[in-house]
């Protein structure tokens, strides 16, 4: 018999695998399918389940309403799912005519109520195939499981076997799922969406279009993305459908870990503007550790430790939060509270509210959760009150030792959250005392013997246990992303080799694999390397003398005090190739050796930026106490003009650009706009991880980093990052004619040709391919060339073809955060290689290759592309202003005559335009630099956020001014790839004009 390996059969087996499991198959046609396209509910098995488990309170409302009961409570279920959402009513019920309703029936914590355990015993769990949900069209669903009749988890299935994966599942439902579908209606409805192929899961809470946004929910890989090998016949997702989708397991996901986030949205100015809600579906990691943990506790009971190391990005917040609570619900076998208390120790004040709106929407209680905002006497009595769940924070640590010692008859969890410091105020007595006046080398020795002396959050906490000595009626969960020793000596498990382990890991590998923090090694240098970059291409007779990669590259050698110098190299690099990542918000910190060398760093800075007329960069000074330099004493709040509480919220403001650091904020302090750090300082160790680590929060936009570091050796950062990172790989560049031989390396295998390179940059460069759905399909059929290429290419060509190429784009990136790099035939075979990249066959083992980020699109988008000559117009490559005699833009160092662009103009569009024409072009342009909203707009936004403004106004004004040239403007109107071309140029023009 043949094998089955079609989609079918993937979805049969899952089936199978359900029924097994306690679901029943239900098959919704006829009558039963009408009634689904309607209401979005499987009324028959909602009705069922009602009159089986609330049979009295059914008769009541069948005696309010009359005959049309059934049809008036179904009625008042939907309004409440739609006003209420799917979460809250699945977990109090609704209320109808003065009778409540369970929707379902959860787990009863113990087994002395035995009407409850009979009542969650007839909760009714379906699984359906092929569901048709809309009378609009035929699309139906690949599987939905039903809970008591509400369609609660949809399932997209996908099979490699018939050339689809787990990206196909995503993609049909981001783009063929219509978010406005009754049953598609964000905590309506569905809980979850699952995209699945035999490999891979990836899961979403709220479809969107294009803005829907996936998570993976995989189980890891030897410390990487994706799932391990199976020992037997099942698949690598097996897990989803026969443990997590299984019927108890479902329904304690249902109650017990998901909750609404609701944050506040706001403008650039920090004022709240409106309301974000997720539903907040825990990833694997976090339902695993949290659901090991519940169940050794409730097998061993009290008095035991465990450390849970989980990388930043692993969403630790949402995992403590559910272990406190499940810790303070747990029972034991004689139906007895295991823990009298559960006290949560932190720093984060996120944690204080995020605990308790989950802990009331998982109990609704007030009251269950207490932060300890005060002092020890309202902590003691928390304690002494039972309080469920305690919060404060680590200064309090040795009095809660000290205070449930002397209550042995009392049992206690204390759950540990690392999240080190960042010394916002709360630094050593050493480095808050007054540094008198000394040179750098002594100051920096100074607070070196202050810092090893603050020591380490986890030293901290380990002292303080070591003191106390053992105590059986307490049990600590310890989690850190970077255990030290002696953390792992105390909290560790001790494994069969006898040493001690985590209880759990969630790795940083893993954490940017999966795209939750960014990889701070991929993209760091030292100043050595950075300087040979820039001064080989400098050097370079065939480069643009860029007159910031001269100043990059004047310095062969460096003083280890000249902050002058390294003033002056940081911020050209900065203005140069930093400001405007992330959409022009890009931040970049400072980590300086001492206190001293931080506040010279803020003058020097200053003084620099004040010399050059650099406006639009301000910075901002945080060290401790107080600084005196000569005889003047300088404090940070006095430096800055602001007090230091204001800090985080000024720095996180569109006003200030860069951060200037002695020891504070080096740790825990997050903000994600952070894109480049400048390392003066010796670091090692985990204070090495934990600073260069300030870099790896991901947001919009951000897709890579960059470190530049004076001090540092690469290979002892490597060996820093490597207990916590397993495959940790710094990026050794000594001379960027590297590309050349990965470029020749690509050539024998004839994957594409320079024909189709030029048409793909040519697509890019006019920006078509993000605007013009004529530009998309012509990308598509170019690159599929490429695609039939490579498939005929063997298994091992394959794979090297891939690596070479993916290290080519890497390579590239990473050059051009150094210098203003010109090789066009370079920068052409890069953009059509990230477009490639993302079309070719997935290989087992693929890694993710992205397209290149949108800075290097647009420095690449503003050249002129005629007949394979392109031109940077501007250092950063922005203004295109081809309108004055003779001359380009401000910054070009060529004068590029404008007859020469007229003619390559005019044979790209196949038009004839003259020196007329553009000058009702730039009638338009003075137009909107006249206009006062237009330039408000320029002024109080991102070039990004100005865009969308400027092409809202860019027709009005092209309209206003058509009598003046009818045939130019029309061919505006008329062509949309010429308006594109025309509308980007002129928008960098004005924005870049008001701004200057």
């Amino acid at each position: 018999m043949a094998i089955d390996t079609t989609e079918t059969g993937f979805e049969t087996n899952i089936e199978l695998a359900l029924i097994a499991n306690g679901f029943k198959k239900r098959v919704l046609e006829g009558e039963a399918s009408s009634s689904f396209k309607q209401h979005a509910i499987d009324v028959e098995e909602l009705f069922a389940f009602l009159e089986d488990t609330q049979e009295k309170r059914m008769r009541t409302l069948e005696k309010s309403y009359g005959p049309t009961y059934k049809e008036q409570v179904l009625k008042r279920i939907k309004d409440q799912l739609h006003k209420q959402g799917l979460v809250e009513c699945l977990r109090k019920g609704i209320k109808d005519r003065g009778v409540t309703l369970q929707l379902a029936y959860n787990q009863p914590p113990t087994d002395m109520n035995k009407t409850l355990n009979e009542q969650y015993g007839k909760n009714r769990f379906n699984v359906a195939r092929q569901v048709f949900y809309s009378d609009k069209h035929n699309n139906s669903l690949d599987m939905v499981l039903f809970l008591n009749g509400l369609p609660l988890v949809v399932m997209e299935l996908k099979n490699p076997l018939t050339n689809q994966t787990v990206e196909d599942a995503m993609k049909q439902l981001k783009n063929d799922r219509d978010p406005r579908e009754q049953l598609f209606k964000f905590n309506e409805r569905v809980a979850v969406y699952f995209a699945v192929d035999p490999d891979e899961v990836f899961m979403t809470t709220k479809l969107d279009k294009g803005n829907t946004y996936f998570l993976p929910f995989n189980k890891g890989n030897n410390g990487g993305k994706g799932n391990p090998l199976t020992y037997g016949d099942n698949y690598r997702s097996h897990y989803l459908w026969e443990e997590i989708l299984a019927p108890d397991s479902l329904l304690d996901i249902l109650y017990r870990f998901i909750f609404i986030k609701k944050d506040d949205i706001k403008d650039s100015n920090g004022e709240t503007i409106g309301e974000r809600q997720m539903l907040i579906f825990p990833r694997f990691h976090q339902l695993d550790v949290v659901r090991k943990l519940e169940a050794d506790v409730a097998q061993k009971l009290v008095g035991h430790n465990y450390l849970i190391q989980h990388s930043a990005g692993s969403g630790k917040t949402n995992s403590i939060s559910w272990l406190a609570h499940r810790l303070a619900k747990l029972h034991n076998e004689d139906n007895e509270s295991i823990f009298s208390s559960v006290i949560v120790i932190t720093d984060r004040r996120v944690l204080d509210k995020q605990l308790q709106d989950a802990v009331y929407q998982l109990e609704h209680k007030a009251g269950m959760v207490e932060p300890i905002d005060k002092d020890s006497e309202q902590l003691a009595r928390a304690i002494n009150n039972e309080t469920r769940i305690i919060i404060t924070t680590l200064q309090k640590f040795p009095f809660i030792l000290e205070k449930v010692a002397g209550l042995e008859h009392k049992k206690y969890a204390v759950i540990i959250d690392e999240a080190h410091s960042s010394q916002g105020g709360k630094a050593s007595t050493a480095l808050t005392n007054v540094l008198s006046d000394k040179t750098l080398e002594a100051a920096y020795e100074e607070d070196r013997i202050a810092e090893e002396n603050l020591g380490d959050v986890d030293e901290k906490i380990v002292e303080a246990i070591m003191k106390s000595g053992k105590q059986d009626n307490v049990s600590f969960f310890a989690f850190t992303a970077t255990p030290k020793p002696k953390t792992l000596e105390k909290f560790g498990t001790i494994g069969i080799d006898g040493k001690p382990a985590a209880f759990h890991q969630y790795t940083m590998r893993q954490a940017i694999e999966e795209g939750f923090i960014l990889d701070v090694l991929e993209n760091y240098t030292t100043y050595k390397t950075f300087w040979k970059i820039a001064k080989t291409v400098e050097d370079d007779p065939e480069v643009s003398k860029k007159q910031a990669t001269k100043k990059l590259a004047q310095y062969v050698s460096l003083h280890p005090h000249s902050i002058a110098q390294k003033t002056e190299i940081i911020i050209e690099h900065y203005r140069n190739f930093v400001q405007r990542k992330i959409g022009g918000r890009a931040k970049a910190m400072v980590v300086t050796a001492s206190r001293l060398h931080a506040v010279r760093y803020k003058m020097a800075f200053d003084k620099y930026i004040n010399e050059m007329g650099y406006d639009d960069l301000k910075t901002v000074v945080a060290f401790s106490g107080t600084v005196k330099d000569g005889e003047i004493h300088y404090t940070e709040s006095e430096m800055n003009q602001f007090s230091e509480k204001e800090l985080p919220e000024k720095f996180n403001s569109d006003e200030y650009k860069v951060l200037l650091v002695a020891e504070k904020y080096q740790t825990g302090f997050d903000e994600p706009l952070l894109h480049t750090m400048y390392v003066d300082k010796p670091l090692s160790g985990i204070k090495a991880v934990q600073t260069l680590s300030r870099l790896n929060r991901t947001c919009p936009g951000k897709d890579d980093t960059f470190v530049l570091d004076f001090v540092n050796d690469p290979e002892d950062i490597k060996a820093s990052f490597q207990p916590y990172y397993e495959s940790t790989s710094l990026t050794k560049i000594s001379d960027p004619n590297i590309l050349y031989d990965m470029q020749a390396e690509l050539e024998p295998y004839q994957v594409f040709t320079e024909e189709e390179v030029q048409k793909v940059n040519e697509l890019e460069v006019t920006g078509g391919v993000k605007k013009s759905t004529k530009a998309q399909a012509e990308l598509n059929a170019l690159l599929d060339k490429g695609v039939e290429r490579f498939k005929k290419l063997s298994g091992e060509e394959q794979f090297a073809f891939k690596q070479v190429a993916t290290k080519f784009i890497r390579t590239y990136g990473f050059v051009l955060q150094v210098v203003t790099f010109i090789d066009l035939d370079l920068h052409k075979q890069y953009i059509y290689l990230t477009y490639l990249l993302r079309k070719l066959p997935r290989g087992r083992g693929d890694k993710d290759v992205y397209l290149a980020d949108d800075v290097a699109l647009e420095y690449y988008r503003n050249q002129k592309v005629f007949e394979g000559s392109i031109e940077l117009e501007k250092t950063g490559g922005y203004d295109l202003d081809p309108h004055e005699h003779g001359a380009g833009g401000a910054a070009e160092d060529e004068k590029v005559r404008l007859s020469s662009v007229l003619e390559k103009l005019n044979e790209r569009f196949g038009t004839q335009f003259t020196e007329t024409d553009f000058l009702s072009r730039e009638q338009v342009k003075e137009d909107m630099l006249n206009d006062e909203d237009i330039r408000q707009k320029a002024k109080n936004n991102t070039k990004e956020n100005f865009k969308f403004a400027f092409e809202k106004s860019f027709m009005d004004f092209v309209i206003d001014r058509m009598s003046s040239n009818q045939e130019f403007f029309m061919k505006i109107l008329e062509n949309d790839e010429f308006k594109a071309y025309i509308m980007e140029d002129m928008m960098n023009e004005v924005y870049g004009e008001v701004n200057s």
